[in-house]
């Protein structure tokens, strides 16, 4: 399983079931194309633990503000599918204070702040260098795909896949 976030202009956004899922089932060329503009951004797996990251335990609430909206923040739609999780969106205005949080967050503090949680997941201190790294370059990219969706003006919509 994965998490895809996809930037989409305001007045392209449907909040149709259908058309949301449509949206995700774009061939790999394509999808390669957008995360190279930084128009897109996958998760891979541990899309939960980025969350942690950014917004710290569950539950958050929407007054949790941008932190709690990096990774699994947004209005729920469901998925037409019920086995499905909902796709999540997330307005312009919401996606542009995200954008502003990332541009100014300090990765090293907030992986200081949330170490204790996520280090036992992956096997403690020997691979804390590895994981370490791996929140660094997620954080960069996920920084460079708000930047980018701000910039544009864009709402951001997402889905476990």
């Amino acid at each position: 399983m994965y998490f895809h976030l996809r930037a989409v202009p305001p007045s392209a956004l449907r909040n149709s079931a259908n058309w949301l899922r449509g949206l995700f089932e774009d061939d790999w060329t394509t999808v390669r194309r957008r995360l190279d503009r930084h128009r897109e951004e996958f998760l891979y797996r541990h899309h939960p633990d980025h969350d942690l990251l950014y917004a710290g335990a569950p539950p958050h609430r929407i007054e949790d503000g941008p932190p709690a909206d990096v990774v699994l923040g947004g209005s729920p739609v469901p998925h037409p599918d019920p086995g499905h999780p909902p796709f999540l969106l997330l307005p312009a205005a919401r996606a542009a204070q995200v954008a502003a949080f990332l541009a100014t967050s300090d990765i090293a503090d907030l992986w200081q702040r949330s170490r204790e949680d996520l280090l036992p997941r992956y096997g403690g201190a020997p691979v804390e260098d590895q994981m370490r790294t791996l929140f660094e370059s997620t954080h960069h990219d996920l920084t460079a795909f708000y930047t980018r969706t701000a910039e544009y003006g864009d709402a951001v919509v997402k889905c476990a896949l």
